[in-house]
């Protein structure tokens, strides 16, 4: 048996084991950043620090906290709320108290949530603050499971006999603690490696959510194989803002807890480019529409330099991209990323121009992200990988634990999701489909079972839903959903997903585009553009002072957009290209149901919203 099988193996029943066996291991070390504002209440957020030590002190309150209220093992205690260090603290905490956590994003409407709650039958909820609490306050009648919400802000709150703020769960849980010390370690040391430990409800394209039970063990073999991949060390320092709520998030602070390093945590997009100079990260993870977002930004600001700049820029992406492709074939036949003197002198000038720049703005100290949720654009990761941005591609599923695949350190490729982690299994079935099996895989489908039979084989493999293909030496790289493929008319098949992400790369003001087709005899594409981007194109455009809707119903936009969708049909098949498009009058969101808040397409959604649209294209109307 190997190093690696056996640290597998040899793992303990979970987390919150894993979490005792790092307090103990390295109590004063640096455990978790995360800012505070600036007690003059002006300038910076004021960044502070928890040790391991430190941490355990919270989590072991919180938890003592919730046995007070009366939470019993495997009882599910709902936690909505954003990404922030308290998020980390309490869903420790539910797991120590042998509880589990189910997650509701932030962003969920009453309804849903009230939703969650009752179908997982959630005793206690942890909620962000007065907004959070409303929402428990406007459906209490729906849900009578409910004993009791605990606030983390309490600005704005009044408490009451079911209402606490988790300053005060803290304080009844240290004094539960002083009468009783073991009460935590007796806690976890009872749970075992079937128990419960999360509920993630998936946000469904259509219908209710299905909630994904996540077993202990699934978690505590995600750190064992995060550790085992060899890609994060004590020395890192992860920049963690993804939601927490999603199965990728969450997954992050598995890993951290077993390799000891250092995370800061800030789930506040909009601070990501304040942040990064100031925690100079080593790593971290996003999804792709945030290395989408930065690259339609430089390519914006090199265009509104001026003509100059923009040339060089775009001399800069292509020789990126070329430099990339050439040393990663070269790695993969060699084991060297060399590349000809040629193409390294003209690299050299252009990371002084162009590259350099921009590793200064992830912070200086970035040696890789790792990018999951939905597929990268291909020449969006050569362009980073040539610029020294190293984008780790990485695939898995709620219902695998997040992290199935991750491409290896030196040796990944772009356009791959990687290698299966230590444990986990893979097959292509007959038509394509990737199916999955190992100790990541859900439990099921809570109160499901019929759904849970379709996905999920009485051997343990796992059906994703997900197309595929592995390379000889087991690089796995994913051509599309299996529900998402469209058929024309024509009998030919089409990855609208491939066709999108090449667009992405073409065209620098794009935000979301989706490709419809389905029966139809030619493609046509929905566009939606980056209102950041697009508004600094309008004012060297005549169109300075429009609103978003204004622009892009202008026709020197549709002529602009065009040239794009041209330059895209030049390197696609016949079938595939676009024939006709049209500007959305405002950008895709979460709040519209229209993508997920992992930033993923609702294709029925949009399609519905938007059928008017489709239907236009289709009815011998204008080419644009």
């Amino acid at each position: 048996m190997s190093d690696t099988q056996t640290l597998i193996e040899n793992r303990p029943p979970s987390v919150a084991g894993l979490f005792l066996e790092r307090v103990a291991a390295t109590p004063d070390a640096e455990a978790y950043r995360y800012p505070v504002p600036s007690s003059a209440g002006q300038g910076p957020d004021e960044w502070k620090s928890l040790s391991w030590t430190q941490a355990a002190g919270r989590v072991y309150a919180i938890a003592a906290g919730l046995i007070e209220l009366g939470v019993q093992p495997e009882q599910r205690i709902a936690l909505a709320a954003g990404t922030r260090i308290e998020w980390i603290l309490a869903d420790l905490g539910i797991m120590c108290a042998g509880a589990a956590t189910t997650t509701v994003y932030p962003q969920t409407n009453a309804d849903e949530s009230a939703y969650i709650l009752s179908d997982s039958e959630s005793r206690v909820l942890i909620a962000e603050n007065a907004e959070q609490l409303a929402k428990a306050k406007e459906k209490r009648a729906e849900l009578p499971e409910l004993t009791h919400v605990v606030v983390i802000d309490a600005a704005g709150v009044e408490t009451a006999d079911w209402i606490l703020t988790l300053d005060e769960l803290e304080k009844r849980g240290a004094a539960r603690l002083e009468k009783d010390p073991d009460l935590i370690k007796e806690r976890v040391g009872a749970i075992t490696k079937d128990q419960l430990a999360t509920l993630i409800y998936t946000s469904g394209t259509t219908g209710r959510p299905k909630g994904v039970r996540l077993p202990h063990d699934n978690w505590s073999y995600m750190a064992k194989a995060i550790a085992a991949t060899g890609l994060v060390s004590t020395e890192d320092v992860q920049y963690l803002w993804l939601p927490l709520a999603h199965v990728f998030g969450k997954v992050l602070t598995s890993g951290q807890i077993e390799v000891g390093h250092v995370t800061a945590v800030d789930g506040r997009v909009d601070k990501i480019i304040e942040n990064l100079p100031v925690v100079q990260p080593t790593y971290m993870a996003a999804v792709p529409r945030i290395f989408e977002k930065v690259y339609n930004g430089v390519a914006a600001k090199a265009r509104a330099g001026g003509g100059a700049k923009y040339k060089i820029f775009q001399w800069a992406a292509e020789v990126a991209r070329e430099y990339a492709k050439v040393s990663q074939d070269n790695f993969r036949r060699t084991g060297t990323a060399s590349v000809p003197f040629g193409l390294g002198a003209k690299h050299k000038a252009a990371d002084a121009l162009v590259f350099a720049k921009i590793r200064e703005a992830f912070g200086g100290n970035l040696r890789a992200c790792v990018s999951g949720s939905a597929a990268l654009s291909p020449e969006i990761g050569y362009f980073f990988a040539g610029a020294g941005i190293h984008i780790l591609e990485g695939y898995g599923l709620t219902e695998s634990s997040a992290a199935s695949f991750v491409n290896p350190g030196e040796a990944y490729r772009t356009g791959t999701v990687g290698k299966p982690l230590p444990g986990t299994e893979v097959r292509i079935a007959d038509d394509g489909e990737i199916l999955l099996r190992g100790p990541g895989i859900m439990e099921g489908y809570h109160k499901l079972p019929e759904k849970t039979a379709e996905v999920l084989e009485p051997d343990g493999w796992f059906h994703t839903g997900d197309i595929g293909e592995l390379s000889p030496d087991g690089y796995l790289r994913i051509t599309d959903r299996k529900k998402d493929l469209i058929k024309t008319s024509g009998g030919k098949y089409i990855a609208p997903a491939e066709v999108e992400g090449q667009f992405k790369a073409v065209c620098p003001y794009v935000s979301n585009i989706l490709v419809h087709g389905a029966d139809r005899n030619f493609c046509t594409a929905l566009i939606a553009l980056d209102e950041a981007a697009i508004t600094e194109w309008a004012k060297e455009n005549g169109l300075e002072g429009k609103s978003y809707a204004e622009i892009v119903a202008a026709p020197v936009t549709v002529d602009m957009v065009d040239g794009y969708v041209k330059q895209l049909n030049e390197g696609l098949q016949r079938w595939q290209t676009i024939k006709k498009f049209r500007l959305l009058p405002r950008d895709l969101d979460v709040e519209h149901g229209e993508i997920t808040p992992s930033l993923k397409l609702k294709r029925p959604v949009v399609e519905r919203e938007y059928k008017h649209l489709i239907e236009e294209m289709y009815d011998g109307s204008r080419e644009r």
